[in-house]
């Protein structure tokens, strides 16, 4: 079991930037790709970013790219998502997710554990 708690979202002006945290614990967490997902009201949940290990592979959807980077500390057992120049279409609970075949797929039923997710909201 792995267990994943987000943290580090809010309220912010369009333009403005905000760092996610993701805190695993239980199994080791280097043996795990790592994913952030968001999901807006009324929409699916859907691929943002992943990363496969440590200064490894990483993957971005078409809508972040240049915005959005991917990262984790596998010392820490931590993963980041940083978000800048964001915008009021990326309001939504952002999710971490946990994949145990260490391909960080953009499928999210590919995801074995997840977090309860942290509410970014933009501003215009």
């Amino acid at each position: 079991q792995v267990q994943l708690v987000e943290s580090g979202g809010g309220l912010v002006q369009a333009g403005g930037s905000l760092r996610l945290s993701c805190a695993a614990s239980g199994r080791t967490f280097s043996d795990y790709a790592m994913a952030w997902f968001r999901q807006a009201p009324g929409k699916e949940r859907e691929f943002v970013a992943g990363i496969r290990w440590s200064g490894g592979e990483t993957f971005y959807a078409d809508f972040v790219k240049g915005r959005f980077t991917v990262s984790r500390d596998d010392a820490k057992n931590l993963a980041f998502l940083q978000m800048n120049s964001l915008k009021p279409e990326d309001t939504a609970v952002y999710y971490c997710a946990a994949d145990a075949r260490r391909l960080a797929p953009s499928r999210r039923y590919d995801y074995d554990y997840w977090g309860q997710g942290t509410q970014v909201t933009v501003s215009s």
